[in-house]
Order: C-alpha cells, then sequence, then structure tokens
C-alpha cells in the first residue's frame, strides 16, 4: 500500500538547510499497521506529510497503491495530536465536515454520521458541543471524522499523546478494533514505546536526526489483542524491552518518556521536520 524509494528531505532552515530523512526505504503491507518510533526531531513525522503528498521528498520516490504520490490525495485520513474539532459545530457536525466537502446529499450525510457515531460509540452526544464532552470523546469524533470518507489508510501522527493511561488504552483498543474490522492500512507515529509494541504488526525504529531506519522489530503477537491484558503476557515484555534497549544503547532515553505529559510535551510539526 505504501512505498519510500530511497527517500531523503532536506527542509531550509535559519542557518542553512537541515536534512530530516536519509535513505528511507519502507514497504507497508494493505492491512499493515506499523508504528514509528524514534528520537525527537528524527522525521517520522516528516514520512507521514509525505505519504499524504503535502511535501514532496527532497529525493528519492514514495508510492501508494502503486502510483507515485504526486501531491494531496483522498485515499488517507490524517489524525494528529490536536482533535482540530471545530467548536461553533457539534459532534455530528464536525463528523460531517469531509462529507460536506465531498459534496455528499444532506440525507447520504445524515447516514454515514449516524454510522460513524455508533462506530467510534458516541451515542447520545451528537448533538452537544466539543467544549461539552470529555477529551476522550473528542478523540472519538476525530477519528470519526477521520473515518468519514472511509479512506484505505490512516497516517496517525500521536493522536492520544495528551491523554492519561487508562483512557489512552481504551481508545487504543477502539482504534486496533476499527482498523482490523475495516481493513485499514495503518502508519502510527508514537513516543510511547508501550503503544508502539501493543498496535503494531511491526515496529520501526529511526535513528537520530537526519533519520535513518535504524532496525524493525516484528511483533508477531495475536491481531486480535486485548490491550488492557496484553501488557502483562511475557511475549509483550521482551519486545518493549528490546525496544528499551535500543534507545538505551543510542542513549536515547534521556529524551523518551512513555508517560502522556511528557509526550504532550514534546510537540508536533505538521508542516515541519516534525517529530
Amino acid at each position: 500500500m505504501i512505498r519510500f524509494e530511497n527517500v531523503a528531505k532536506v527542509f531550509q532552515g535559519r542557518n542553512g538547510p537541515v536534512q530530516a530523512i536519509a535513505n528511507i526505504n519502507l514497504d507497508v503491507a494493505p492491512g499493515e499497521i506499523v508504528t514509528l518510533v524514534g528520537p525527537s526531531g528524527c522525521g517520522k513525522s516528516t514520512l507521514l506529510n509525505i505519504i499524504a503528498g503535502l511535501m514532496p521528498p527532497s529525493s528519492g520516490h514514495a508510492f501508494y497503491h502503486g502510483e507515485p504520490v504526486q501531491g494531496i490525495h483522498s485515499d488517507v485520513g490524517y489524525m494528529t495530536q490536536n482533535d482540530h474539532l471545530l467548536p461553533w459545530r457539534t459532534i455530528a457536525r464536525n463528523i460531517a465536515v469531509p462529507l460536506e466537502i465531498r459534496g455528499l446529499t444532506a440525507r447520504e450525510i445524515q447516514d454515514r454520521v449516524h454510522e460513524l457515531i455508533s462506530l467510534v460509540g458516541l451515542e447520545g452526544f451528537a448533538d452537544a458541543w466539543p467544549t461539552q464532552v470529555s477529551g476522550g470523546m473528542r478523540k472519538r469524533a476525530a477519528l470519526a471524522r477521520t473515518l468519514a470518507y472511509d479512506p484505505r489508510t490512516l497516517l496517525m501522527d500521536e493522536p492520544f499523546g495528551a491523554l492519561d493511561a487508562q483512557l489512552r488504552t481504551r481508545l487504543q483498543g477502539v482504534l486496533l478494533s476499527l482498523c482490523r474490522k475495516l481493513e485499514k492500512t495503518v502508519l502510527f507515529v508514537t513516543h510511547d514505546l508501550d503503544e508502539a509494541i501493543a498496535l503494531a504488526d511491526r515496529c520501526v525504529v529511526f535513528s537520530r536526526c537526519p533519520g535513518t531506519i535504524l532496525t524493525e522489530i516484528k511483533v508477531g503477537l495475536p491481531r486480535e489483542r486485548n490491550l488492557s491484558s496484553i501488557r502483562f503476557d511475557p511475549a509483550f515484555l521482551e519486545l518493549t524491552k528490546r525496544l528499551w534497549t535500543i534507545f538505551a544503547e543510542n542513549n536515547w532515553s534521556d529524551e523518551q518518556d512513555s508517560t502522556p505529559a511528557a509526550a504532550h510535551a514534546s510537540g508536533l510539526q505538521i508542516a515541519g521536520a516534525g517529530t
């Protein structure tokens, strides 16, 4: 579904060019969930922006579904750390935004929004304003909006980074269940090493900037997972230990904190070198 061939990206900084990523070669199969981890500033978000068509690579090639990425396309959904809900629209009308842009009829929009609200568990909150619902509900609404036009691929840039551990685990479960049910391909950036293993079929570890792929970890856990209990599985613990060991060996541990507060503090740059 996704392919990067020798992709590099250079940005013009205040003091000259800055290379965000270099020599990225990566394939993501249809229906696969791949997580991206690495130290801050290693270009993980840049990779998402390239496959979304928001920016071209400086060199190399990016392909989506076998075709070169040549601009913004509508077959990917992009969810970031900020839910970007419009405060003057209800939850239902926020979810409807991409459907309105696509020119669907009022009845088509109503039916699709009703389906999505049920899908993400927001029944009873369709007419609520964003300020009237919890952070978790806002994230569910943002996820529903991302799924509105049924993209085959989801690009997710630390979407749960600011949430507490319990709520994060609950929404991770919602996401995993939906992606398996709807057969979505997912490229997921995270700073949380537990999250990187819990969600993934494969975890890709980046080096420091300029980011290159240091190694890949095939997760190998059952695709249907209980995210509340899997963290006690010896296989899960061994995989997370491998990740922490990689970070410690590369002296990244001091800048890699798996807590929600640290992930939130790390920030996000949609159009820059990113995280």
